[in-house]
């Protein structure tokens, strides 16, 4: 019986030549159906994601702020041809036999030839570096008391979740942003491997369910018990989990499931804000000007961070009672802008568990203290456009 990566291989020689020879007759075959559907359908047939997805922007969002970097950064890099070939694969249940192609081609990570921040993957040195990665979620469920992120580092502790890999800079109080106070940052680097979303025509047409995890091992040539099938179980169960009070969520594997996500609970006068890099981190940083977002107040803020997944995948969610800040990072010593940050302040904690760390770092307990964090490095915050 011949392996599957050799067979894999072989077929990634031929899938070029095939996307070549058939993009004529992709062209062909959208114009002569473009009459049985819609104008936006059409185009995203006819033209490529990444295009395809900045008139999505510009149809659905009203303003004429700059489309976001860190958002339109993670678009699809597929052609029109390619786009098309494995759009009918998968619908046809066979993008598993090109899955190497798949991969290279929509910059996925499969384990098959994907680097983690220039070094090879392996399964130790993939979940440790996941484990070190903070893209907050939102806080922890009122049940079982467990604050959640992309892959839990916690230990039991009398029969309750305490996190115990936290920086004690993660969480402060509203009191902190003030211009001219100093206060020491966490490392706000995103360290999960680099990917890109799939087209929203790619994406929902494969499973994203736990009860389907079983199609999902079979797609990505996931083996029982292998840290690809731990990460995929691990961002479906955090996406099927029930939300807390006053929460609404959601996890987009496009960027058009993320813009209509946030329209839906935003209105379509909308802007995208990040933290615009990783400067000050674990460094003791001044201050600069503060700015806080009166819009965040008046239609609750969506946060999405990411979740670790073949493609991209993001959880987003929106939390009532938070307040969201724009802060300049400043060199203690030069006083020079080295960062501009996002910050976001839970201003109603009474859901959250006892143990949560930011009580055991702060001295306080659910309901008695605000508590604030940093966007870090591709989190997203989308509120009315001011």
């Amino acid at each position: 019986m011949p392996n599957s990566f050799s067979t894999m291989a072989l077929t990634s020689l031929f899938l070029p030549l095939l996307l070549l020879l058939s993009s004529l007759h992709v062209v062909t075959t959208v114009a002569r159906a473009a009459p049985k559907f819609d104008s936006l359908a059409g185009e995203a047939n006819a033209i490529s994601p990444k295009a395809y997805l900045i008139h999505y922007w510009d149809k659905q969002i009203t303003n004429n702020l700059p489309r976001p970097p860190v958002l339109f950064s993670k678009a699809s890099p597929l052609t029109v041809a390619s786009a098309a070939i494995f759009t009918q694969l998968v619908a046809n249940d066979a993008i598993s036999d090109h899955l190497l192609s798949f991969c290279e081609e929509a910059k996925l990570l499969c384990f098959l030839n994907s680097s983690f921040n220039g070094v090879e993957v392996t399964d130790s040195n993939l979940e440790s570096a996941d484990a070190s990665n903070i893209n907050w979620g939102p806080p922890p469920d009122a049940n079982n008391k467990n604050f959640h992120f992309d892959v839990d580092t916690t230990v039991k502790a009398d029969d309750k979740n305490v996190n115990r890999g936290m920086e004690p800079s993660v969480f402060f109080r509203e009191s902190m942003l003030k211009s001219g106070n100093v206060m020491s940052m966490p490392a706000l680097r995103d360290n999960l491997p680099k990917r890109s979303f799939l087209p929203r025509g790619i994406s929902s047409k494969l499973p994203f369910s736990t009860s389907k995890l079983a199609e999902l091992k079979q797609i990505f040539h996931s083996v029982e018990n292998s840290t690809m099938e731990k990460i995929m179980a691990h961002t479906l169960g955090q996406c099927e989990g029930a939300a807390i009070h006053g929460e609404t969520k959601r996890c987009v594997a496009s960027i058009e499931d993320m813009i209509d996500f946030a329209t839906s609970i935003l209105g379509h006068d909308v802007a995208v804000r990040s933290t615009e890099g990783t400067g000050g981190s674990k460094q003791e940083v001044l201050i600069g000007l503060v700015i806080r977002l009166k819009g965040a107040e008046v239609s609750k803020p969506v946060a999405c961070h990411q979740n670790l997944f073949p493609y991209m995948v993001y959880h987003c969610h929106a939390l009532e009672n938070d307040r969201i800040y724009e802060v300049d990072i400043l060199d203690r010593k030069s006083k020079a802008k080295i960062n501009h940050g996002v910050a976001i302040c839970h201003m109603d904690t009474s859901a959250w568990g006892p143990t949560h760390e930011a009580f055991l770092t702060l001295g306080s307990g659910p309901g008695r203290i605000e508590v604030c964090h940093w966007a870090y490095e591709n989190s997203m915050v989308w509120t009315t456009a001011e």
